[in-house]
């Protein structure tokens, strides 16, 4: 099944992976991986994707990074779809590797990219996620609080930076569409929720990955196509590994998501 398709058949709540050693015990990476597979398996109705920070595997050593392949395939085993969130973002030969290693190598999954090199630097993701039933995510709108010091600045047309990524963006999220959602998304930070939803009238066809939910201050943002990612809050709910925590805070979450009745 296509990557659009499953997210949207789901709760709108992505639990963000990124793991820290120190609070693993004396022989971390196995106890990550079990915590891990354990806590996507309590989270299974609770979340319509997984999504991997690269930096914090590689963080690991080659064992780590093997590790976050491995919990990706084991992901895709309990038939959760799986966001990647490499941001990466290059041309040529070496997009297109990237593309491989992520979309390709995992069909029907998902990557985030930076676009400040330009449509050819995009180009080869797209591509890529087309045939592997995929999508891309690309950066708009960061949830960092220093996003604004290029994201925001001002253009001659009167547009801010971001506007103007959105608005190629969405040329494109049309042509990628698969009825009424494309597989062109945003990551829009839901620390600004003005800027969501401005940015929503900017791209109707994109899902948009809202990270920045609990430790950064961002607050669920309910909305057609808008998939709230928590990371911290959610796999360390606490500041620590605690599965029943975790389910917990993903209730609070959904409840927060729930239709209005």
């Amino acid at each position: 099944m296509e990557f659009v398709e499953e997210v949207l058949q789901r709760p709108p709540l992505v639990l963000g992976v990124d793991p820290r050693p120190e609070l693993h015990g004396p022989e971390p990476l196995g106890h990550i991986r079990r915590y891990t597979l354990s806590l996507m398996e309590a989270l299974l109705e609770k979340v319509c994707a997984v999504k991997f920070q690269t930096a914090f595997f590689e963080a690991l050593g080659p064992a780590g990074f093997a590790l976050m392949h491995e919990l990706v395939v084991g992901a895709r085993v309990l038939s959760l779809p799986v966001i990647v969130d490499a941001k990466r973002g290059d041309i040529g030969s070496t997009a297109e590797a990237y593309a491989r290693a992520y979309l390709e190598a995992y069909p029907g999954s998902a990557l985030t990219v930076n676009p400040y090199l330009g449509q050819d630097a995009l180009e080869p993701f797209i591509k890529a996620a087309a045939r592997s039933g995929g999508a891309v995510f690309v950066l708009v709108k960061t949830s960092n609080p220093g996003s604004s010091l290029f994201q925001d600045l001002p253009l001659a047309n009167e547009r801010r930076l971001y506007q103007a990524v959105a608005d190629h963006l969405a040329q494109e999220a049309e042509r990628q569409r698969m009825g009424a959602w494309s597989r062109l998304g945003a990551v829009v930070g839901a620390t600004y929720p003005a800027q969501v939803w401005e940015l929503r009238e900017r791209l109707p066809w994109s899902l948009f990955l809202l990270p920045g939910l609990g430790a950064q201050g961002g607050q669920a943002i309910r909305g057609p196509g808008l998939l709230n990612a928590a990371s911290r809050a959610l796999y360390y709910p606490g500041g620590r590994p605690d599965l029943e925590g975790a389910v917990r805070q993903a209730e609070v979450y959904l409840a927060s998501l729930a239709p209005s009745p």
